[in-house]
């Protein structure tokens, strides 16, 4: 691997955040609606943003000043006048709409209108929910914490989530929210998002749902540790076992219909084929299985 190194130092701010927004990828879209001190509505899309928090909820998200000349959007002088909130997540059905809130509308100007969103009155805030969106959160500014002084620079708003909205149409039997049905959108760099779908989704089991601590790559045998077939990813399901199986459950397993004609082979090609067979039975959930196949070289010499 080739590495370009960069030092801030001497970079633009325009180049900075090109490679910051294509790094750190995806992040997902905080929609928030707000109001100035006469009520008028605001309503603009941020991907500096993320939960923080669970006891208190707090959400947070950064309104950068405009590089071109340093100005403040109106997002961050709305806050500053009434602090409240709402943080609308952004769906697939909705991305485009959102995406036109991100012109520079002039302050008299209410993004709802321009869009075509509907206004939804919130119950504890003043600003007015999105009531296309799948969830939304009426929030509380707790505090605005300026990051710079520079066209650029961040101002990270704390808001600490006082009700939400979710459209039960995307809960599960168990009253948790499906991704499937929530098909959210997240934000990359330059023009590019992506969409969360059926296609893209997948799990990764937490150690402690059935495993413990694992045994780490630490503990491998040197061929496994430095396999010039498996992936990273292989390893890391490997490592997720407490323990290795027996050599007698190895014997057993290389003796199985499944094994026999793998291992009549020379010598010299059973070492690639073996983790080959391996990878595969990881890549179909078949974690210790795939473990007895890569212990059977071992045993074998």
């Amino acid at each position: 691997m080739r590495l370009k190194t960069i030092d801030v130092s001497s970079a633009t701010a325009k180049e900075i955040q090109g490679y910051l927004h294509d790094a750190i990828a995806p992040r997902p879209i905080c929609f928030a609606s707000t109001v100035d001190k006469n009520g008028a509505v605001n309503l603009s899309p941020f991907s500096f943003f993320n939960v923080a928090s669970v006891n208190p909820p707090i959400c947070v998200f950064s309104v950068t000043t405009r590089a071109r000349d340093n100005s403040t959007k109106h997002t961050l002088e709305n806050v500053l006048d009434i602090p409240e909130c709402v943080i609308n997540m952004v769906h697939y059905d909705m991305v485009q709409q959102t995406y036109l809130t991100s012109a520079d509308y002039p302050k008299d100007v209410n993004e709802f209108a321009k869009t075509g969103f509907t206004e939804l009155a919130s119950e504890t805030v003043k600003p007015p929910r999105v009531a296309e969106s799948h969830i939304q959160l009426e929030c509380a500014v707790n505090d605005v914490i300026s990051l710079g002084k520079n066209g650029g620079a961040g101002n990270l708003i704390i808001a600490e989530v006082k009700r939400m909205h979710i459209n039960a149409d995307i809960l599960d039997a168990n009253g948790r929210i499906d991704p499937h049905q929530m098909d959210p959108v997240a934000r990359l760099g330059g023009d590019w998002y992506c969409r969360v779908n059926k296609a893209n989704l997948f799990k990764i089991a937490k150690p402690t749902d059935y495993t413990g601590m694992g045994i780490g790559v630490d503990a491998f045998p040197k061929d496994v540790k430095y396999s010039n077939v498996l992936t990273g990813n292989n390893l890391g399901l490997l490592a997720l076992v407490n323990t290795l199986p027996t050599e007698a459950e190895v014997e057993a397993f290389s003796k199985t219909d499944e094994m026999k004609e793998l291992l009549d082979v020379p010598l010299d090609n059973r070492s690639t084929r073996l983790h080959l067979k391996a990878k595969d039975m990881l890549e179909n959930g078949r974690v210790m299985d795939a473990w007895k196949v890569l212990l059977i070289n071992g045993l074998i010499h």
